[in-house]
């Protein structure tokens, strides 16, 4: 979630709020004004196409996730090489340099996920703020350049680790904190998704 009091919001790879969750800390001194947080469930973009960036999750074969990841995450390095990459078009909308930390840590996240359900049974997966985190890592502020190469790194590991499924593994199973059932396949249908919607975020 990335855009407050707009028509539209974003769709957010973090969870849902958890029940009796603590109230959020204040933000730093200094920091842009934070998105409203976003308790949608985005697990329907897995039964129908997004009419905002036009993902149809049904469209993409287990088989093809890993160059899916790596062909949606391709241009990062020239959207994070503008001049402007850390201006935020209006003020409760991320810059460039914002949505770049968020995709990279997409990224590292599904990575850790999806190794989880390849190697437990049916795992819980840990509860993820991606509002908080974008606070506390004080996106606005990284480097664009050290974003870009860390970016290409997380990406590059997550393709690999689909590439390395095994053909017996793709319905393998794994849960978020709130119940959602994803296998390794929806899950990555399901995070491309993430990937794909934010390049449309900043005319990529």
């Amino acid at each position: 979630m990335v855009v407050v009091n707009a028509p539209s919001d974003d769709p957010p790879a973090g969870d849902p709020p958890v029940e009796g969750a603590p109230a959020e800390n204040p933000p730093p001194v200094g920091a842009p004004a934070a998105p409203a947080p976003d308790d949608k469930d985005w697990t329907w973009v897995l039964e129908a196409a997004c009419p905002d960036c036009g993902y149809a999750a049904s469209a993409v074969r287990a088989d093809d996730l890993a160059g899916a990841i790596a062909q949606a995450t391709l241009p990062w390095s020239a959207v994070l090489a503008r001049p402007d990459a850390g201006v935020r078009p209006s003020p409760a909308v991320w810059s460039p340099l914002e949505y770049g930390c968020h995709v990279r840590d997409v990224c590292r996240l599904f990575d850790t996920r999806t190794r989880l359900i390849l190697d437990e049974d049916d795992p819980v997966f840990t509860n993820w703020d991606q509002d908080a985190t974008a606070v506390e890592d004080r996106y606005w502020a990284q480097d664009p350049t050290v974003v870009a190469a860390e970016l290409a790194t997380a990406s590059a590991t997550l393709a690999a680790t689909y590439a390395a499924v095994p053909p017996d593994a793709w319905e393998r199973p794994g849960r978020r904190s709130d119940g959602s059932a994803f296998t390794t396949a929806s899950l990555g249908r399901y995070l491309l998704h993430d990937l794909v919607h934010h390049l449309a975020d900043v005319d990529a």
